[in-house]
């Protein structure tokens, strides 16, 4: 049996963070990574906790070599791990259940590379903690952290906030300069991927200013980072990768605020549900054209 190497599991850690905003390169994951810690150790611990688990799950499970080499089963389990950190006090209980979480999140991407019809993204990550929340609201709710309210005493948007941590918000990060990683990240690695971040996180706050969305929500960054995703999934060099990634980002946006008027733990679903839609709209398109 062929051993890996310390070296090339640090390639593979750094590819699973960078992989959660499309980037295969480790350097990009290292920069995200560092941006993390940069918000919270703490953060960023979990953030590689369950990057390893999910990962090694993978692994023990006999899953792809290429698959598990470039991070695809990393990604969804550095997520889970951060998310963890958001929404619950930091206890055995709560890293047991990410261990848990993070495992299951590999078996879901696993279903999804079984069929070729819609890619997962990150909806192993939103299954898994739809369910941990849910598991924790009905059994111990103790576990839970006290969502804080957005506020309604801000009547102004501050362009450059809500700019970095739209970024940032893809990872839960609210720091300006954890966004600024971030886009570093996405740079080394794709100058296109770099316009496209800048146009996900912008446009879904000039879209939300002009229907009169709360400031305050666009300065969390709330409304940005599912843009950011949806742009860099469908954004490419023509024209028209330019006009389905901007029909995308403006339907995660009123995905978001719909999710968040209902109470919804959105996470990252209005992406993976805008750009599963714009997908399936680009095959009956192609399908007519031929």
């Amino acid at each position: 049996m062929k051993t890996i190497s310390i070296y090339d599991s640090l390639l593979v850690l750094g590819r699973g963070i960078g992989q959660v905003m499309f980037q295969n390169n480790a350097l990009s994951g290292l920069l995200m990574l560092v941006g993390i810690f940069l918000n919270s150790w703490q953060l960023g611990v979990l953030a590689v906790g369950g990057n390893i688990i999910s990962t090694l799950a993978a692994c023990i499970s006999g899953y792809g070599r290429d698959d598990i080499k470039n991070g695809l089963y990393g990604f969804n389990g550095t997520l889970i791990g951060i998310a963890v950190g958001v929404f619950m006090q930091l206890s055995l209980w709560s890293l047991l259940l990410m261990a848990v979480a993070s495992c299951f999140s590999t078996w879901i991407v696993r279903l999804f590379s079984r069929q070729h019809s819609l890619p997962g993204f990150t909806a192993p990550f939103i299954f898994s903690v739809w369910i941990l929340l849910g598991i924790c609201t009905w059994i111990t709710p103790d576990l839970l952290l006290v969502s804080e309210t957005v506020s309604d005493t801000v009547r102004e948007v501050d362009y450059v906030q809500a700019f970095c941590l739209g970024i940032g918000q893809v990872m839960f990060q609210e720091n300006l300069l954890t966004g600024l990683f971030f886009l570093a990240g996405i740079g080394v690695n794709s100058w296109t991927g770099t316009f496209y971040t800048a146009l996900g996180t912008l446009l879904p706050v000039l879209f939300a200013v002009f229907w009169g969305i709360d400031p305050e929500m666009l300065n969390m960054g709330l409304m940005g980072y599912n843009g950011v995703l949806c742009a860099l999934a469908l954004g490419g060099k023509t024209w028209k990768s330019f006009v389905w990634a901007l029909c995308s980002v403006l339907l995660s946006v009123v995905l978001q605020f719909a999710g968040i008027k209902l109470g919804i733990t959105t996470l990252t679903a209005p992406f993976v549900l805008s750009v599963w839609m714009i997908m399936i709209m680009q095959k009956v398109v192609n399908t007519k054209g031929e």
